[in-house]
């Protein structure tokens, strides 16, 4: 009923657990608290809170308009509906160093278990879309050693996400991904690398745990998570999945209330009004509205 019951030094303990265990997680993107208990209820490993998603549900691009406190109020709603560790996409850190720094702490502040920082100029652009750009290595290691040294947390992981891949190539950003954990990076995301090859050449070339971003319509190769699981990376992405799913299902019931005038073609598809009330634990508050009410002395 109501939050989590796991404090979020727990479940950054719990993610930093099974990232040292070699187990591949499962890691979809919440695009609302509701999302997120539903991550967790189908038995996935962790939650993610894109920077993608985020602008969309405002209704802008992703194009760096959002703010650190915005993305830091939908983590907190997200992180705290649930008791997986939520990772969250802080973009470029929104700004120089001391905003990175203190990107950090307002998303330790919101329970999180940990972000990724990119190095992509800032203003960035989706990491699947030509003519990004990125910043010198000097810049990118600057902001991740900014947000290692501003943790309060040492069980908050930072992780560092390098665009270089499509700018630069592959040698480039495995030569930018050894630099940004000389940084203090825990883990990284090499964003947009294209093929199985390159991911295993990636996975060859550093060793801390390895993010594969399995966004549709992206440049990569959707894989499977037995593959990934086969070519050694420790985190298989789904970052816009439920949201695309969500709106597609929302625009084919719209069109269906249009085309016929009703919803009925469609109430077979949607969520049933009990399996809602489960998801959101009515069942619980009825019974703790009870306990306080109908006491006797």
């Amino acid at each position: 009923m109501l939050y989590s019951t796991r404090t979020a030094q727990a479940k950054r303990a719990a993610l930093r657990e099974r990232l040292a265990s070699g187990e591949l997680l499962r890691v979809p993107g919440a695009f609302n608290p509701l999302s997120a208990r539903l991550i967790e209820a189908k038995g996935f490993d962790a939650v993610y809170v894109s920077g993608a998603v985020v602008a969309a549900d405002l209704g802008l691009p992703d194009i760096g308009l959002t703010t650190a406190t915005e993305v830091a109020q939908r983590a907190g709603q997200i992180a705290r509906v649930t008791d997986l560790p939520t990772l969250v996409d802080a973009d470029t850190g929104f700004g120089e160093p001391m905003n990175v720094a203190r990107t950090v702490q307002a998303l330790e502040d919101a329970g999180v278990a940990g972000c990724h920082i990119e190095d992509q100029v800032n203003p960035k652009r989706c990491g699947h879309l030509d003519g990004k750009q990125v910043v010198d290595e000097a810049t990118a290691v600057q902001r991740i050693r900014a947000a290692v040294e501003a943790r309060r947390d040492p069980g908050f992981l930072i992780m560092a996400r390098t665009d270089v891949r499509a700018v630069h190539g592959l040698d480039a950003a495995i030569e930018r991904g050894r630099a940004l954990v000389e940084a203090g990076a825990d883990a990284l995301f090499p964003e947009a690398l294209l093929g199985e090859d390159e991911l295993a050449a990636f996975r060859a070339a550093v060793d801390v745990p390895l993010l594969a971003n399995m966004t549709e319509f992206g440049k990569g190769e959707l894989l499977t998570t037995s593959r990934l699981a086969e070519l050694g990376y420790a985190i298989a992405l789904y970052p816009v999945t439920l949201l695309r799913l969500a709106m597609g299902a929302a625009e084919r019931g719209l069109d269906e209330i249009l085309a016929t005038g009703t919803q009925a073609g469609v109430v077979g598809s949607m969520q049933t009004r009990a399996e809602l009330y489960d998801l959101v634990d009515y069942a619980g508050y009825g019974r703790f509205d009870a306990g306080v009410y109908d006491f006797t002395l």
